[in-house]
């Protein structure tokens, strides 16, 4: 039964539709509301998305199952770097000979850094973030960890985005490496790693970086002159194919699948989530499309 002020305008608006002859327009009146639209079925693992606005869930599938995380870990990477007290973006960083040894002796996805160029703290979070250079988080982790040690620095840093972890009050996230080639306890879950890129994304630097499809750095060599590097390519192929995306980062690995933490903003709405372990790249994209769906039609 309607009542009150409502129920009265609803009565009044079907009798106007209703002597008006437009009795098509009383459909309106009796149209499903924006949480009765289906669920989608993704082939990831574990899945969630939320309204980054207010950060209440609009979907999820076992989206607190702790999973390996593969280079989606580098969200936090960053994230550490950006929260440095007096962060100068400017500051130059020499690329050393370890760096290009761990994704050698890794075969990890790469930034192509030179050893002994000089790359700017700005640069390096650009190769992380596009091509998801493990040798830029090397250096990254380097720079900002503290200690007299290249091994102690880096274990510091570790530190650094486990204390994040925490501050943000996620119980399911820990992170035994700089870019999500863990040892054993390196992992998260859909939940928290989406709640990891919306605070990320409240930084305008990591957002300027995530949404960008080619960047092209200019580095200083040992001899002082300058080198053009090849551009680096964002692995978010959601950038080119799904209008009004905004980031976040890709991850893979054997244990992780296929992972992707992704952001979208349409008519001033931004729905925000993360898909792990996926069985290709295409299908990680095409969940993260049909979530983003979703989420754009729960917010109606």
């Amino acid at each position: 039964m309607i009542t009150g002020i409502k129920g009265i305008r609803l009565r009044r608006a079907t009798a106007v539709a209703v002597t008006s002859g437009a009795l098509l327009a009383t459909g309106a009146l009796t149209a499903a509301p924006a949480q009765a639209v289906t669920a989608p079925s993704i082939v990831a693992k574990g899945g969630y998305v939320m309204n980054n606005a207010s950060g209440s869930t609009l979907y999820t599938k076992a989206a607190d199952t702790r999973r390996s995380t593969g280079s989606t870990t580098k969200i936090m990477t960053a994230k550490v770097v950006l929260a440095q007290s007096n962060l100068n973006l400017d500051a130059k960083v020499t690329i050393q000979k370890a760096y290009s040894d761990y994704v050698v002796r890794n075969n990890a996805s790469q930034a192509h850094l030179i050893v002994g160029d000089k790359v700017t703290v700005r640069q390096l979070l650009y190769g992380l973030m596009l091509p998801s250079g493990c040798d830029a988080a090397y250096a990254l982790a380097d720079k900002f960890g503290s200690g007299s040690t290249r091994a102690a620095r880096v274990k510091s840093f570790i530190g650094k985005m486990n204390t994040t972890a925490k501050n943000l009050g996620l119980k399911n996230t820990h992170f035994d490496s700089f870019d999500g080639i863990g040892n054993g306890s390196n992992y998260s879950t859909p939940r928290d790693l989406t709640k990891i890129a919306s605070s990320a994304m409240k930084n305008s630097t990591f957002r300027t970086i995530v949404k960008t499809k080619s960047y092209t750095a200019k580095t200083i060599t040992k001899t002082g002159s300058t080198r053009t590097m090849n551009p680096w390519k964002n692995t978010n192929g959601l950038l080119s194919s799904y209008s009004g995306t905004i980031g976040v980062k890709t991850g893979s690995g054997p244990e992780a699948k296929y992972c992707l933490v992704f952001a979208a903003t349409r008519n001033g709405k931004t729905v925000i989530g993360t898909v792990l372990a996926s069985s290709s790249i295409a299908q990680r994209e095409a969940d993260a499309k049909r979530l983003l769906n979703y989420g754009f039609a729960r917010l109606g």
